[in-house]
């Protein structure tokens, strides 16, 4: 019978691994586990098999028993199985090839000078209402949210409202509560869709372009759109907060990037890799029998893409505990690979350079505002994110 290790790991702090997980990554890339609900599951923790079966048609989110699947959560978004078995692969190639379009590189040098404009915003009013300061409600949290609001065309005046719709939908605790958030918001999308659809502005915005294609129904318009919305701001505050803390916990390393700016693009990347410290993982199920690092996984099984542990894997990046900017480059797996590689990528690159690069140069003297295990977690949530960072200047 197979040991299955349960999960989560407990973590001795919020910038410290599970020691438990560190251990097991020791001892190879693929780990049995038995997830938070107590269903088993397959943990792949090792960054070459990870990266690898980002890209395996042998992997999906949908289950051809999803009542009996295993699940990580109570999230109906990202707890359990999600989408048709017979067609899944097909409806991820065509919502890739209508999202595609609306993150171009051209599209995001027109965006790039308006994230420019509302970092500056922000950082004004920071400055004006003088230290100290919650940097996750006056930064993380609203040029996020700002940005895919315009860029998706959905009114910034209803952030509150979305935003409620979006933490009860990725609640991983209470289905009932993330039914109904996402019920909710979708129901937005529809609203939203229907009134661009009679505005007419066919290339004011991603869901009036989306409303105005051919073969897209309001349904799927507005689907797509609430998707974008959810991850286009969730995971950039988390990574926002993430990177002010590692940068202002770890000795020096926010003067070093205050004493060389040239420095922004590795320092963005060493804070995407560091984002996550592992344990968790990105839920898919094997489509098929197959075999992971020698281990046999059967169809319908649960496998966990950690790619937080592989971007943490000492067979690929030295040192990998340590955070430092000055890093040579090796691609992490945060926005995934291959054909579920990130659409979104450029835009949270273009934000975080923004942020870092302007915040640096603005506050040079800026330190946190408590020690780093004082600070608090959502922890109902999928993205775990910081619930307030105080810093001082």
């Amino acid at each position: 019978m197979t040991t299955r290790v349960q999960l989560p790991f407990e973590r001795p702090g919020p910038m410290l691994p599970a020691p438990l997980l560190r251990e097991l990554q020791a001892r190879g890339p693929i780990h049995a586990v038995r997830t938070a609900l107590g269903t088993p599951g397959w943990q792949v923790t090792g960054y070459a098999e990870v990266r690898r079966l980002l890209n395996d048609d042998r992997l999906g989110r949908s289950h051809h028993d999803p009542e009996h699947a295993s699940r990580t959560g109570e999230s109906v978004m990202f707890g359990g199985p999600m989408g048709d078995f017979e067609t899944e692969q097909a409806d991820h190639r065509r919502m890739r090839s209508l999202l595609q379009p609306h993150f171009s590189p051209k599209r995001m040098r027109v965006l790039r000078a308006r994230v420019e404009t509302l970092t500056a915003t922000l950082l004004d009013e920071l400055a004006a209402a003088g230290p100290p300061a919650d940097l996750h409600s006056a930064l993380a949290l609203p040029l996020p949210i700002a940005v895919i609001c315009e860029l998706l065309g959905v009114p910034y005046e209803d952030r509150a409202q979305f935003g409620a719709w979006s933490q009860a939908a990725s609640d991983v605790t209470d289905r009932a509560r993330s039914e109904q958030g996402l019920e909710e918001l979708f129901g937005y999308g529809r609203r939203l869709v229907a009134r661009k659809r009679a505005e007419g502005d066919t290339d004011a915005d991603v869901i009036s372009r989306l409303a105005a294609t051919d073969g897209v129904s309001d349904e799927e318009a507005a689907t797509m759109s609430m998707i974008l919305l959810f991850a286009g701001h969730e995971t950039t505050v988390t990574a926002i907060d993430a990177g002010v803390l590692w940068l202002l916990a770890t000795a020096g390393q926010w003067q070093a990037l205050v004493a060389d700016p040239s420095r922004i693009g590795t320092a963005v990347e060493e804070i995407l890799r560091a984002l996550s410290l592992g344990g968790d993982g990105i839920a898919r199920y094997a489509r098929t029998d197959l075999e992971i690092a020698g281990v046999r996984i059967r169809a319908g099984d649960l496998v966990l893409l950690d790619t937080g542990a592989a971007n943490y894997d000492a067979a690929v990046f030295d040192d990998p505990d340590r955070f430092d900017i000055g890093r040579a480059a090796v691609p992490h797996l945060t926005f995934g690979h291959g054909a579920r590689y990130c659409i979104g990528a450029p835009l949270a690159r273009i934000e975080l350079q923004a942020v870092f690069s302007r915040l640096t140069g603005r506050f040079p003297a800026m330190r946190l505002g408590c020690a780093p295990e004082e600070l608090t977690f959502d922890a109902n949530v999928v993205t775990g994110s910081l619930t307030a960072l105080p810093v001082s200047w």
